[in-house]
């Protein structure tokens, strides 16, 4: 699916494309991807290489066209995995601008929004940029702020009883932290770039509140990270004493269950046993099989052991 904007106050969608103009693609088909390679001309190893899920953010000049992949959270539920980054690539050229992301973004549709409800008008090229840098950024401590509070839910799941479908969750959420962090410093990466090859001056306002939200968004990260990876300490900790609790317990009851049985196996022998004519040597044996339980137990219990 593709948008044709124009900057005018915020990007209006019309139906045709002309000069000076924002090709917005997103999960493109056939006729899109023809579009974008016979009438615009995009480099097909630039779309291939947006293909790849793994691509990392860089720009890079080829012929007229300024080419430059960031890349961008979106939401996934693949592999168990709440949120992942794609590459979201923007070509631009005297006249044209185009980005193409192979994945549905929440993001652009937001960024739309909010050009037209502030009355953005986006002047170059390299600004478009920018903002969509800045956009990302945003989106990612967004996301950021879901993921915290799924790790506290975790947390009090965790409290009531350790499950396995929770820790994998904390794992999940670990994952998703690498990933933001290595995506937010190639946005950076980014940036410094865009700075350094701007052939026209840049709004040094924008560009200081981009540097900021990405900060934030690399701060914000490193900060859930330390934090998730101190949890996971903790549980391994708590798992592992409770490991403990449970194997002694179960070696008292082994105890005070063997000695009973070793007395029984005494008198189980088919042999002459001292006391065995004895009328009540039944009930005498059983009391002290219970005694000898008793005081087990109470040892036991007293080095806390129960």
């Amino acid at each position: 699916m593709r948008k044709y904007l124009f900057a005018e106050q915020g990007f209006v969608e019309k139906p045709e494309f002309d000069t000076d103009c924002w090709v917005c693609v997103e999960t493109p088909d056939t006729e899109d991807m023809k579009f974008l390679i016979d009438k615009i001309e995009v480099p097909e190893d630039f779309l291939s290489d947006i293909a790849d899920a793994d691509e990392r953010p860089r720009i890079e000049h080829d012929g007229e066209w300024m080419l430059a992949i960031i890349r961008i959270p979106i939401e996934s539920h693949l592999s168990g995995v709440p949120y992942v980054t794609v590459p979201m690539g923007i070509a631009t050229k005297a006249g044209v601008t185009v980005s193409i992301c192979y994945h549905r973004a929440p993001m652009l549709a937001d960024f739309l929004m909010h050009t037209r409800r502030k009355r953005i008008s986006v002047l170059n090229r390299m600004e478009l940029i920018l903002r969509l840098i800045y956009s990302s950024a945003v989106w990612f401590l967004k996301y950021l702020k879901q993921i915290n509070n799924e790790v506290t839910i975790s947390e009090r799941e965790l409290e009531r009883s350790i499950r396995n479908e929770d820790l994998i969750r904390l794992m999940m959420l670990q994952k998703t932290l690498v990933y933001f962090s290595t995506s937010i410093r190639g946005n950076e990466a980014v940036l410094g770039k865009v700075r350094a090859s701007s052939g026209s001056p840049l709004d040094k306002e924008l560009v200081e509140d981009v540097q900021i939200e990405l900060r934030q968004a690399y701060n914000t990260v490193n900060i859930y990270s330390d934090i998730l990876s101190g949890t996971t300490e903790a549980l391994s900790g708590v798992i592992s004493n409770n490991l403990n609790t449970v194997m002694k317990r179960m070696t008292t009851i082994s105890i005070v269950l063997m000695l009973p049985t070793l007395i029984a196996s005494f008198y189980g022998m088919n042999v002459p046993i001292m006391g065995s004519s004895f009328p009540f040597s039944f009930f005498i044996i059983i009391g002290a099989c219970v005694l000898l339980s008793a005081v087990a137990f109470l040892f036991f219990k007293k080095i806390k052991w129960f």
